[in-house]
């Protein structure tokens, strides 16, 4: 039976991994003569090689590659010698469009990593390396590509070679093979090369033997659901792609994560009946009697149903330009589940020169990272290493829907599994019955300047004067204790708002009426402090005013040194300023004196 084995191409700029795959699909036939003409043609008009076939050519088809000579998006091909076929994946070498490779590494079972002879191995290979592993691609080759260029010096090889021997152990590869080649006139690509000291394999004998990704076919049955079918009211089918295992016609399972039992009545493949099914199939399944089962659930066999939890340790590599921020909400999508989610924590980021494990508070576009993420609801998974199906998973950005990050789960996190919610014989009620009031978060947000804490010791005075418990947050006096040790970057900032707002929940609870006063300038950190309260608790007042009728009111000098560039991340002027779309108040302190804008925040509170 014939196998399938899924390669990515990898490496830095111009080591020459479009060259390789066309040369070698060029020496094993595998170019039909329309597209050896086609080459031919776009050799003299695109080529780098004079009269010779430009081989990068094959498989850069993007007009704007072949001008400017640079691969883009992921080029897929297909090819078979022998036993085996091949789907290779030839990936971007440049750093902007690392998302793309980190695409391909997570379909491949296998990757060739190239480096310029001249070279060796630079930071964009530790980069591509490092997500190769997070990935789980077990077989690499690093194919050492220009060695003409350096003369085919034994010396040169061996030094890139203990390099990269040095860096697949620390990232745990199963097996690492180094290979020289000439890939411009395909020395070592299907023959052994002709350097006297060489006698490993060639590229397309590493191809052959390597093993590819197997699924165990004694694993337990796992079929996530895609979609419910309903074509009639008398047929409910269960679609999906068996993830691992095999599926009979009668067997038990199990809907995770409701828990629910049912059998296999009848699976089928496209339009006909089969009494089983494999993993890789797709498949739709109907099952006995009547259950709630959804897309993103789970058909488990109930002697080893699959896991599901709401808080994980993972790793993820971050895509988007702005950097990940920990408390921010995202949108997470494993399989066909998805879920509400935040990184609570960064333990770490690798870093891409060396490898090694960096202490981080923030991750920025291209960076991987270990950390820790925590779901709004318990979702079916598994980990990474046990399967890529319901281990791997990407984050999406809820505003823009835009892929910000993709990750592998390690392992569920247990530290709250002890943890329950204790029960008090004085709960919130009592204690707004005590002291007749009931208790709010006004959040004031506005720049530096804008009035926010005149506005806010305003509110207090009358408040107090009613004779209701009020307490105020101010944006300044916290961070003289509760955070003294933030900093003004923007994950300093938001880690500032995580804290103000728990603890104003905290007073809250405790029947008090507590008034904000904090820049809080990013709509993300603000939402996510109003989603600490029940709905109508939590006020948000837009305190409104230019920026530079802000900077003329400035008894402290601040916009004037943040202008002179003294006073970094100073929003308004070198950090931006988000302001809210539907704040439940606004107030214009350009045009509306105190007395007006307190008593409209008072007016809304009534």
């Amino acid at each position: 039976m014939r196998d399938t084995l899924r390669f990515i191409t990898c490496g830095s700029v111009d080591d020459g991994k479009s060259t390789l795959i066309g040369r070698l699909l060029y020496d094993l036939g595998q170019l039909r003569i329309d597209e050896v003409e086609t080459l031919t043609t776009d050799s003299r008009r695109f080529g780098t090689r004079q009269d010779d076939l430009d081989f990068a050519l094959v498989l850069d088809g993007l007009e704007h590659e072949r001008a400017a000579r640079i691969t883009v998006d992921v080029a897929y091909r297909f090819f078979s010698t022998g036993d085996r076929d091949y789907i290779v994946l030839d990936s971007p070498g440049h750093e902007q469009y690392t998302r793309n490779m980190a695409v391909a590494a997570s379909g491949a079972d296998a990757a060739i990593v190239l480096v310029d002879a001249r070279r060796g191995v630079v930071e964009q290979t530790m980069r591509h390396m490092s997500i190769l592993a997070m990935f789980r691609v077990s077989h690499v080759a690093l194919v050492v590509n220009k060695m003409d260029l350096v003369g085919w010096d034994h010396e040169t090889f061996k030094r890139i070679e203990s390099a990269f021997v040095n860096i697949a152990s620390q990232l745990g590869f199963r097996s690492a093979t180094s290979i020289p080649t000439c890939a411009t006139t395909g020395e070592n690509l299907v023959d052994s090369v002709v350097a006297s000291w060489y006698a490993g394999p060639s590229v397309l004998t590493w191809l052959a033997e390597v093993s590819p990704g197997m699924v165990d076919p004694a694993a337990p049955f796992q079929l996530p659901v895609q979609l419910v079918l309903r074509p009639t009211s008398d047929f409910r089918g269960y679609c999906g792609r068996i993830a691992q295992g095999t599926l009979r016609n009668g067997d038990p399972v199990v809907v995770i994560p409701s828990g629910k039992a049912s059998t296999i009545e009848e699976i089928y493949i496209g339009d006909a009946a089969t009494g089983q099914a494999t993993a890789g199939d797709s498949v739709c399944v109907t099952l006995a009697g009547d259950l709630d089962v959804g897309r993103g659930n789970v058909l488990s066999p109930p002697d080893e149903p699959l896991s599901y939890a709401a808080q994980f340790r993972a790793q993820l590599i971050w895509l988007a330009e702005k950097p990940l921020i920990p408390g921010r909400e995202y949108l997470l999508k494993l399989n066909y589940a998805s879920s509400r989610a935040s990184v609570t924590a960064i333990r770490s980021r690798r870093d891409p020169a060396t490898g090694s494990a960096l202490a981080a508070r923030q991750l920025d576009a291209n960076e991987i990272g270990d950390v820790h993420i925590s779901l709004a609801e318990p979702i079916p998974y598994a980990a990474y290493s046990e399967s890529k199906q319901l281990g791997g998973f990407i984050l999406i950005d809820r505003e823009t829907t835009a892929t910000i990050a993709a990750g592998v789960i390690q392992h569920e996190l247990r530290r709250g599994a002890n943890l329950t919610w204790h029960l008090v014989n004085v709960d919130r009620q009592a204690r707004e019955q005590l002291l007749g009031q009931r208790p709010c978060c006004i959040w004031l947000t506005g720049l530096s300047g804008s009035g926010k804490s005149t506005i806010a010791n305003a509110l207090e005075s009358h408040l107090h004067a009613q004779g209701r418990l009020t307490y105020l947050l101010d944006g300044d006096n916290v961070r003289h204790g509760l955070n003294a040790d933030l900093g003004f970057d923007e994950a300093d900032r938001a880690e500032n708002i995580r804290r103000v707002a728990e603890v104003a929940r905290l007073m809250v609870d405790a029947g008090i009426i507590v008034i904000v006063a904090l820049i809080s300038p990013f709509a993300a950190d603000r939402q996510r402090a109003r989603t600490l309260f029940d709905r109508g608790e939590f006020i948000e007042v837009h305190v409104d005013a230019p920026v530079d009728v802000c900077a003329g009111r400035d008894p402290k000098g601040l916009y004037a040194k943040a202008r002179a560039g003294q006073i970094p991340n100073f929003t308004g002027v070198s950090s931006p300023y988000e302001p809210p779309l539907l704040p439940e108040i606004r107030v214009d302190t350009t045009s509306q004196d105190l007395a007006e804008c307190v008593s409209l925040i008072l007016a809304l509170m009534s």
